[in-house]
Parts: C-alpha cells; sequence; structure tokens
C-alpha cells in the first residue's frame, strides 16, 4: 500500500519533467546514437555501407586529423588559463566598491560573450586586417612593424586565441564574482585582526574558497574550447597551412565539404570521447572544496 502511495503521490512529477527527458531521448541521446552507427560505415548522402573500423583506422594515420587535435589542444589550454586569470583579477578589481561605475564595467565586459560569436568574428576579421586593421594601426604607433596576423601560420592561432580571451573573459568574470560574494566577511575581518596583508588573505581565503567555482570554470571552460568553430570558420577557415584548423573544423570539412559523413562522424565519435571524460570529471569532482573546514 505505502508502496503504491508513493509511485501515485510522484506520478504528477513524472509528468513534469517528461518534456526535459522527451526532449533529451529525440535531440541528444538519439542523434548521438545515430552518430555513433554512421561512423561504422561509408555514407555520402546517396549511398551507405557498412565498413567496420576502417574509418578510426584512418583517422589514426591522418596527420591532418592530429595537427587538428594539436591545435584544438593548444587553443584550449592557453584560452582557458588566460580567460581565468584575467576573468578573476577583473571580479576582484570590480568587486570594490569603490571602484566608480561597477555595473557599467560589468555589463561591458559581459557583452561580448552574449553576442553573437560570427559577428564578432567579423569585427576581429577587420580588426587584424594587415592594411587598415586598428590593431596594426596601434602597434604602428608604438613603433612596431604591421603584422600579417591572420595568414601568417606563426600568428594566426595566437590571433585566435585572443579573440577567444576576449569573448569569454566576462562570462568568467562573472562566475569568480558569484564566487566572491559567497565568502563570508568575518574570514577576512578575522584573518585582519590577526595581521594577514592582503596578499595572505588571497591566498588562504581567496583561492581555497573559491575552490569548486574554479574547478567549475575550468571543466566547463576546457569542454567549451573544445568545441571551438565558428571564429576559426570565419577568420582563417583553418588556414594558412592548417594552422589554425580544429577537431570541429576537420569534422566540418570532412562531412560538409566533402561529403564523407562516416569518417566525419569517427571525428565527431573522438571529440564525444574527449567531452565524455570531462563530464564525468565535472560530476565527479566538482563538488570538491565545499567541504572545506573554516
Amino acid at each position: 500500500m505505502r508502496r503504491t502511495k508513493r509511485i501515485g503521490d510522484d506520478r504528477c512529477g513524472y509528468v513534469f519533467i517528461a518534456p526535459y527527458y522527451i526532449f533529451f531521448v529525440m535531440f541528444v541521446l538519439f542523434p548521438i546514437l545515430v552518430n555513433i552507427g554512421l561512423s561504422f560505415t561509408d555514407f555520402n548522402l546517396k549511398s551507405i555501407s557498412f565498413v567496420g573500423v576502417e574509418n578510426y583506422v584512418t583517422m589514426i594515420s591522418d596527420s591532418l586529423f592530429w595537427i587538428s587535435v594539436k591545435n584544438t589542444l593548444i587553443y584550449v589550454v592557453f584560452t582557458v588559463f588566460f580567460t581565468m586569470v584575467l576573468g578573476l583579477l577583473l571580479a576582484l578589481a570590480l568587486r570594490s566598491a569603490a571602484l566608480w561605475g561597477t555595473k557599467f564595467f560589468r555589463g561591458i565586459i559581459y557583452m561580448p560573450y552574449v553576442t553573437s560569436m560570427v559577428a564578432m568574428s567579423m569585427v576581429w576579421l577587420w580588426m587584424y586586417d594587415p592594411t587598415h586593421g586598428v590593431i596594426n594601426v596601434l602597434t604602428e604607433m608604438l613603433g612596431i612593424s604591421a603584422q600579417q596576423w591572420l595568414y601568417d601560420e606563426k600568428l594566426a592561432l595566437g590571433a585566435v586565441i585572443v579573440m577567444g580571451i576576449w569573448k569569454g573573459i566576462g562570462y568568467y568574470m562573472t562566475l569568480f564574482l558569484a564566487g566572491l560574494n559567497n565568502i563570508p566577511a568575518y574570514l577576512y575581518e578575522a584573518a585582519k585582526i590577526d595581521g594577514a596583508n592582503a596578499i595572505q588573505c588571497f591566498k588562504h581565503i581567496t583561492l581555497p574558497m573559491l575552490k569548486p567555482v574554479t574547478f567549475f570554470i575550468m571543466i566547463t571552460g576546457v569542454i567549451s574550447a573544445f568545441n571551438v568553430f565558428e571564429q576559426v570558420n570565419v577568420m582563417t577557415s583553418g588556414g594558412p597551412m592548417n594552422s589554425t584548423t580544429t577537431i570541429v573544423h576537420q569534422i566540418y570539412i570532412r562531412a560538409f565539404t566533402e561529403y564523407k559523413m562516416g569518417y566525419g562522424a569517427a571525428e565527431a565519435v573522438f571529440l564525444l570521447l574527449i567531452v565524455f571524460v570531462f563530464t564525468i570529471l565535472n560530476f565527479k569532482y566538482g563538488n570538491q572544496g565545499q567541504d572545506l573546514d573554516i
């Protein structure tokens, strides 16, 4: 009787959560399973045939694919690290009530994050223009010669990374601000009474208390950075000399330009495994630091 009553009481809750799970199955889980199935086929929109693990064997020996993996890893490491550092510094600066126009600056810094990536890529494409771009104008004012930012294979990936940092810094800053506002003020007061200076407070109070937020930002930032595509496709198309091509860009080229859907699906499975690993890490360690003994 108790079991029957419990199920009856929960039935209304199941009805309310059903739309989410229906959406998840239809538009997330089902496409993933279809993609995994396609990765074992030779599919070109006209015909499809089962080829087993041939696509994965080809992917392992594909030098261009591994170039894209290397470029993606470089993008992930530099973008996530510098965005986190700058986001934290901005959060610390804007948290100060003494700073004039704090809300205004928060909005201005956050605005690029909510703006279309394609639109921002077009703006930065103009800024990097070797002839009339504002960046070369500024560097020439400083006595530095103009550079072919997006046309030099040694500079192109760095230029894309700078754009990625600028685009995401507002989001990181907002999350760090939320974390800073959740730190009890009495901890800083007690530390000052004990004679701690600002650096010691930051090292022994701020950083430990920000541990959960920092881990969440790092994991979600890494997952997002692995999916970099729009700015690469708009600004460089993967060039010059494949110096900026990424995993998602290669998936796009293989599947929607060369129409090698099966091979593109195999590359997508590779990316799925990377994202899955970081997602598991987030679930496993995402709450770390919340049990700090204060």
